[in-house]
């Protein structure tokens, strides 16, 4: 009988640690984190409604009623608009990282140190991939 060799993937998979809670705690912490990404994609979606109105009001203007100061106050608020949802877009790709964690059972392990994450620490930042040990370290 010829022993099977483990492909790259399963290897891969047999040297990340797993994680340190239970399946009802992991549980917990989707729930957490589908609520902050429900909110998330409504902000982004509310956003987005903005700048379509926007866009509505500046095409409607006349030419005469629109002053260039008014323009360029329009202009700064849908740039604003911008990088808030490229913002809120990036903290739900976060959100989802840490689902694909959950769903692999790595979630909670330090990605630096490969040693746990405080539950406390995660409750304020779910998404996070660091303990507070490996974040100090990297502000030196």
């Amino acid at each position: 009988m010829a022993a099977k060799k483990k492909t790259s993937t399963e290897a891969t998979t047999a040297q990340e640690p797993t994680t340190p809670f239970s399946d009802k705690e992991l549980e917990h912490f989707k729930q957490l984190i589908l609520d902050k990404r429900h909110n998330a994609t409504e902000d982004i979606e509310r956003m987005h409604l903005q700048l379509e109105d926007s866009r509505e009001q500046a095409e409607n203007d006349s030419a005469y009623s629109f002053h260039m100061a008014d323009a360029g106050t329009d202009a700064m608020e849908r740039e604003k608009l911008y990088l808030m949802m490229a913002r809120q877009q990036k903290f739900v790709g976060y959100l989802d990282r840490a689902l694909e964690r959950i769903e692999n059972k790595t979630y909670g392990v330090c990605k630096v140190t490969g040693k746990p994450i405080a539950k406390e620490r995660l409750e304020a930042v779910p998404h996070t991939e660091i303990s507070i040990e490996a974040k100090l370290k990297q502000k030196k």
